[in-house]
């Protein structure tokens, strides 16, 4: 999937590949902490996605303080991680969910 998201400073668009997990109108994104382009999407932010070829425009909002569901979204988007692999993968990574219209 293609994510594009505006600059917080700058108005600039980005876009940005990501691996993803589409639950009804919710895509759920796992990214690495390091990288910059989910920090333009806190307190939620619209955005443009590409998923199998189709454009669609959402809101995306950071979840950042629940390992948890960090871990639960690393076993979904790898189903042959054990629950000890992701939970420990889950500490350097964030969530991102889109809600599509």
């Amino acid at each position: 999937m293609l994510i594009t998201v505006s600059g917080r400073k700058t108005g600039r668009l980005y876009t940005t590949p990501v691996n993803y997990v589409c639950e009804g109108d919710t895509i759920t994104v796992v990214s690495r902490t390091h990288r910059k382009w989910w920090r333009n999407l806190r307190g939620g932010a619209p955005v443009a996605v590409r998923v199998a070829g189709k454009d669609l425009k959402g809101v995306g909002e950071v979840v950042v303080d629940d390992k948890e569901a960090v871990a639960g979204a690393l076993l979904a988007l790898h189903p042959r991680y054990s629950a000890e692999r992701a939970a420990r993968r889950a500490q350097d990574r964030v969530l991102v969910r889109i809600k599509v219209a």
